[in-house]
């Protein structure tokens, strides 16, 4: 084995690299800039399980309704929701409204600068403390995320099947950890996952650790990480219930806070379940007893750990009771309607 086969990757060329090379993002400081914890915090909420294109129209919506973590904290919650609407995983939206409260009440609008301070505040876990940290308060700490484990996988060729060797890629990511510049790196190992390291057809000719790569060397790169075989989402079924008012109004209601979407609104429905509702079992749940209509077709929806097919039934008439609030159609653009809801409303609205 000659020499330059045991030279390690190291920080000084990947930051070197990065100052040539760094994306220009709306929440990124620029070079010699110091990164407001703020929008530092508000990206990195955003960005959990979401893509960076994606989240950009978002971010900047929120910053110029709310350009500190103060007026963020001041918001009413539907006002939240409602701007998050379309970005997904709404869990975040509701964690970032209570740790914004969080910051302002008890912080005196200040994050905290630490790895285990940021931990305790809600929607803030490993990763994202640990970006925070290193990005907005230049703290020594890693920030190992999907793209990270795929570089660290591929460097050190870790063949251990992900979850497994989630353990030994954060070990060598720590370690590597400058204590000059733990921002840039974290942000330089972010950059060079989403751009040259990529799942498929990895870039390696233009990698500034091509040379020191283990899984290039022993060509097995592109393979790497290694994740056991994926299991079949499963499928669910519900019923969804579209009253309508004399006046055209439509009844949706908003879901309990815990679970999936919740404070979000829905069009009412059943629960969901893994087996096909039939009109009559449907009818228990309905918001009102009447001759419900039974559109054609089926609303398919997927979420990240299960499909599910929504049949969705239809009352025109005289009422206005019903649980939940009355809205316009022409409104809905406004609300907090999460994508399947949203799909809900087109099916019905245009057949689609």
């Amino acid at each position: 084995m000659t020499e330059s086969s045991t030279v390690e990757p190291g920080a000084a060329s990947l930051l070197a690299w990065y100052d040539r090379h760094r994306r220009d993002l709306p929440w990124r400081a620029r070079a010699g800039e110091i990164a407001d914890p703020y929008r530092v915090w508000l990206s990195e909420i955003m960005l959990q399980q979401t893509t960076v294109q994606a989240v950009i129209p978002y971010f900047l919506r929120f910053l110029e309704r709310w350009p500190t973590v103060e007026a963020l904290a001041a918001a009413p919650r539907d006002d939240i929701m409602a701007a998050w609407a379309g970005l997904g995983y709404y869990a975040r939206a509701r964690r970032l409204h209570d740790c914004a409260r969080l910051i302002a009440d008890e912080h005196g609008g200040r994050f905290p600068e630490t790895e285990a301070g940021l931990r305790a505040l809600p929607g803030i876990g490993a990763y994202t403390s640990g970006a925070i940290a290193a990005i907005a308060f230049n703290r020594p700490a890693a920030a190992v995320d999907g793209n990270v484990e795929r570089v660290m996988a591929r460097v050190y060729a870790i063949d251990e099947p992900m979850p497994q060797g989630k353990k030994a890629i954060r070990s060598r990511t720590d370690n590597m950890v400058p204590t000059d510049r733990p921002g840039d790196f974290a942000q330089a190992l972010m950059d060079l996952g989403a751009t040259l390291c990529t799942p498929r057809k990895p870039a390696c000719g233009l990698c500034p650790w091509r040379d020191t790569c283990l899984g290039r060397r022993a060509g097995i790169a592109e393979t790497l990480p290694r994740t056991a075989p994926k299991k079949e989402r499963p499928h669910k079924h519900g019923f969804t219930f579209w009253l309508v008012r004399p006046d055209g109004a439509v009844l949706l209601r908003t879901r309990p806070d815990d679970g999936l979407l919740g404070g979000m609104l829905e069009v009412p429905s059943t629960p969901w379940r893994d087996v096909a509702w039939t009109l009559d079992e449907a009818m228990a749940h309905a918001p009102l007893s009447g001759s419900w209509r039974l559109l054609p077709d089926v609303v398919r929806h997927g979420f990240t750990h299960f499909t599910i097919d929504l049949k969705v039934a239809v009352l025109v008439g005289e009422t206005t009771s019903g649980a939940g609030a009355w809205h316009y159609p022409d409104d809905f653009d406004a609300l907090a309607l999460p994508t399947m809801t949203r799909k809900v409303v087109r099916h019905v609205l245009t057949g689609r």
